[in-house]
């Protein structure tokens, strides 16, 4: 037994590895040297390293578990905004009884109700929701359809320019053009009954004195009539 110590003790100061030494004493092979790291940490830097490649980048001042929340919250206002933007019933269309004096083909507009009134044969009109004038924009008269456009373009004139600065010249017909899908164009004035792309307007007094319709009704109305038809506002 101190024959063994003693030749631990001397393995060691000569830096021979103690495995070897143990088997030599024991006759038997020797085993594969044992080889550590000469740096115990360096694997757990590697699987740092491995595990800060895997993640995904993070925006500073957007944490990503907010995003989720308010694009969800911002679909359910975009969602309650669009039941609160529907046209009212009433301002649906709709066939009523006439018995007024104006003949079959007049258009009769009446903005203190917000209805427009095509009168047809047997006693009866079409009676279609409007959006009319705001306060200070109001206004009375009888014309007659001088011109019709489908998909028209609008050209503010200079005086609403001047009112709004940020509106263009000029922009060609189309879904988001403010007059919508037709457009009756009302003896040699500015005022027009138009479509209109803010159908949630109909029914109210919102405009600068044009007439607007929901663009499937002033579709409808503009098949129905031609280019002379007479048109009363009241």
């Amino acid at each position: 037994m101190m024959k063994r110590i003693a030749c631990l003790a001397l393995a060691a100061l000569i830096g021979l590895p103690v495995p070897q030494v143990l088997a030599q004493q024991a006759g038997g092979i020797n085993p594969p040297p044992l080889v550590l790291s000469p740096n115990l940490a360096e694997p757990w830097l590697l699987q740092l390293r491995a595990g800060q490649q895997r993640r995904a980048p993070v925006v500073v001042g957007e944490p990503a578990a907010q995003a989720p929340v308010r694009l969800a919250s911002a679909g359910s206002q975009q969602a309650a905004a669009a039941v609160r933007r529907q046209v009212a019933p009433e301002f649906l269309p709709a066939i009523v009884d006439y018995t007024g004096p104006h003949k079959p083909g007049t258009i009769i507009i009446d903005t203190n109700a917000r209805y427009l009134y095509l009168v047809e044969e047997g006693g009866t009109a079409r009676r279609y929701g409007v959006g009319v004038g705001k306060p200070g924009f109001e206004w009375a008269g009888t014309h007659r359809i001088t011109r019709k456009a489908e998909w028209p373009d609008w050209r503010p004139p200079a005086e609403m320019r001047k009112r709004k600065p940020g509106l263009p010249t000029f922009m060609p017909g189309g879904p988001n053009n403010p007059l919508g899908a037709r457009a009756l164009y009302l003896g040699s004035t500015l005022y027009r009954i138009h479509g209109s792309n803010e159908p949630w307007t109909i029914g109210h007094a919102v405009s600068s004195g044009c007439i607007r319709m929901r663009n499937e009704d002033v579709s409808d109305l503009y098949e129905r009539v031609g280019v002379g038809t007479r048109v009363i506002v009241m």
